[in-house]
């Protein structure tokens, strides 16, 4: 299956549950690509890259999040190559600051 890149944005009760240290281990263990930070709306964002079979694997489970969180939406759209480049330099997936 072809490699994708997606951008989403998880809503709900998502910061100050562990929600982003819990992307990133998933993402990791899945082989995903990408980042993840915090908003200063109260959601988070992340953006995912890899095979298109893993990253609806890892959307999916951005649904449900760590136990603590409640998640009340995962927006999901189409992302760019141009998203990754946030990434800290040597890393595939990185927690990046809030915005």
């Amino acid at each position: 299956m072809s490699d994708t890149i997606h951008h989403v944005t998880i809503r709900g009760r998502v910061q100050g549950v562990g929600y982003r240290a819990w992307v990133e281990d998933e993402a990791i263990a899945r082989g995903v690509e990408g980042w993840v930070r915090n908003r200063w709306d109260g959601s988070v964002e992340a953006t995912f890259a890899g095979p298109a079979d893993i990253v609806a694997g890892m959307i999916a489970a951005c649904q449900r999040g760590p136990t603590s969180a409640r998640v009340e939406a995962v927006e999901d759209e189409a992302g760019n190559p141009d998203m990754l480049k946030l990434r800290r330099a040597g890393e595939r997936f990185s927690v990046l600051p809030t915005i």
